[in-house]
Order: C-alpha cells, then sequence, then structure tokens
C-alpha cells in the first residue's frame, strides 16, 4: 500500500472516530436527560447504556488502529 493510501485510509478512521465520539456524546446527554427529569424508564436507560459501552469498544478498537502501541 503506497504512502497517500494509507494516509488517505488514517483519514478515515479519524473521521469515523469523530463520528463515534459525538454519538457517545450524544448518548451520554441523552441519559442525563432521562435522569434529570426523573420519569427514566430502566428497560430504555439499560438500552442506551449498552449502545454507549458499545460505542466506547468501537472507539478505542479505532484508536488502536490509529494510535497503535509502540514499544521501543
Amino acid at each position: 500500500m503506497n504512502t497517500s493510501a494509507k494516509m488517505e485510509q488514517l483519514e478515515v478512521l479519524r473521521v469515523e472516530l469523530e463520528v463515534l465520539k459525538r454519538e457517545h456524546r450524544d448518548l451520554d446527554e441523552a441519559i442525563a436527560a432521562l435522569h434529570g427529569h426523573g420519569s427514566a424508564d430502566m428497560l430504555t436507560l439499560k438500552r442506551l447504556k449498552k449502545q454507549k459501552l458499545s460505542l466506547k469498544d468501537k472507539i478505542v478498537t479505532l484508536e488502536d488502529r490509529i494510535f497503535p502501541d509502540i514499544i521501543a
């Protein structure tokens, strides 16, 4: 794979990472809003938290691909 293709792939991964982070923040705000209203449906909260955790796993995976640990 040439350098420009590799750089382009990294840019795509970075954009995807930012989208996932934004979705994670949005879910966090939605969960906080449900808690704040006091009328939180426990099933909905559980589903949102599970979704948020799944997004976090995807974020960590992408970060590992973009910024690999290099042991010198």
